[in-house]
């Protein structure tokens, strides 16, 4: 399907919030391409709507790498609901502004989107008996991943029982990590269920090695101190 030349300018410009939201900074480059960068170091080039270009020279460490594939999987989450809101159909309920659109809707509840100069906010609504009404908004602005998963679990998609929450993955991450280090007693297909784990997580989080070593940056030293008279 081909892709209108405004439709593409307003994934570009959502893109480039998106990535200096999250601490690239975007530069236009040419041909209409977005240049990512990395404090000084170019990382990549947006060159389509879903991808980019890099050259294996501008990535030569591990930190360049996890930059480069976090821009890449903004780029295509981007794409993903940017295609959505260009297809969805308009949200209309008395006393809203009409730049909602429905992007799901389920059970008595409903997942918009609607464009801003911050990014897409995304909102989950109960309808109210007679679908004429929203109430109970939830709202995610820059949060995609996070609006969908309300949206499962607040229409019952998905029990919430069912879902772990980032905090709770981190550490069961850490707790498989210290049981195979541990050094224990493990069986071939224990030691398997746990790695198998491990890379469940990893491939749902994939910045979680990133995360986990922000949170010890910030792990509260013991405070001592010396008094003198």
């Amino acid at each position: 399907m081909s892709i209108s030349a405004e439709e593409k300018k307003r994934y570009f410009q959502e893109t480039a919030i998106v990535l200096q939201r999250e601490g690239f900074r975007v530069e236009p480059s040419v041909g209409g391409r977005l240049g990512v960068w990395l404090d000084d170091h170019p990382i990549c080039e947006v060159d389509q709507i879903g991808g980019i270009t890099y050259r294996s020279d501008n990535i030569p460490t591990q930190e360049y790498v996890t930059a480069k594939d976090k821009a890449y999987r903004i780029v295509c989450n981007t794409a993903e609901y940017m295609k959505q809101m260009e297809q969805a159909p308009p949200l209309k309920v008395s006393n809203l502004p009409d730049r909602y659109k429905v992007l799901a809707d389920f059970n008595g509840v409903v997942l918009a989107g609607a464009h801003s100069k911050y990014g897409v906010e995304f909102v989950t609504w109960d309808w109210d008996h007679d679908r004429k009404g929203l109430s109970h908004g939830h709202y995610f602005t820059g949060n995609y991943e996070g609006a969908k998963r309300d949206f499962a679990t607040r229409s019952g998609l998905i029990p919430e029982q069912q879902l772990f929450k980032d905090e709770q993955l981190i550490e069961i991450y850490r707790c498989c990590a210290d049981t195979l280090d541990a050094g224990f007693d493990l069986t071939y297909e224990q030691e398997k269920c746990i790695k198998s784990v491990q890379e469940q997580i990893e491939n749902g989080m994939p910045d979680i090695m990133d995360r986990i070593r922000e949170q010890d940056q910030h792990t509260v030293e013991p405070y001592s101190q010396e008094q003198t008279m």
